[in-house]
């Protein structure tokens, strides 16, 4: 059985027992919290596609952990005209655990 969630603006396919980064989210670690924005929820042989989103269906979650990504490193330059810029950015994240999911 898996199931398409969407949180933080972008959407991820879980499974039972999957661990996934998602934007961060402000809850505590080992607490549980619910998704209900789920887009599609399928086991197997019968597929249920939601109109935006699937009614009833919703995923329970293990919060694990909080961290910070990979840096990403931006650069901009114009030849010929001395300009140049140097950002940096590293993103917040929280790790999940998909404990059930719940049509």
């Amino acid at each position: 059985m898996y199931a398409v969630v969407k949180t933080g603006g972008k959407q991820y396919k879980v499974v039972v027992g999957q661990k996934l980064k998602v934007e961060q989210i402000t809850a505590d670690i080992d607490s549980q919290i619910v998704l209900n924005e789920v887009l599609m929820v399928a086991d197997g042989e019968a597929v249920v596609i939601g109109a935006p989103l699937v009614a009833g269906a919703s995923i329970s979650a293990t919060v694990v952990t909080h961290g910070r990504g990979d840096k990403v490193t931006i650069f901009k330059m114009r030849r010929r005209k001395h300009y140049q810029r140097h950002q940096g950015h590293r993103q917040n994240y929280t790790e999940l655990r998909i404990d059930a999911i719940v049509k």
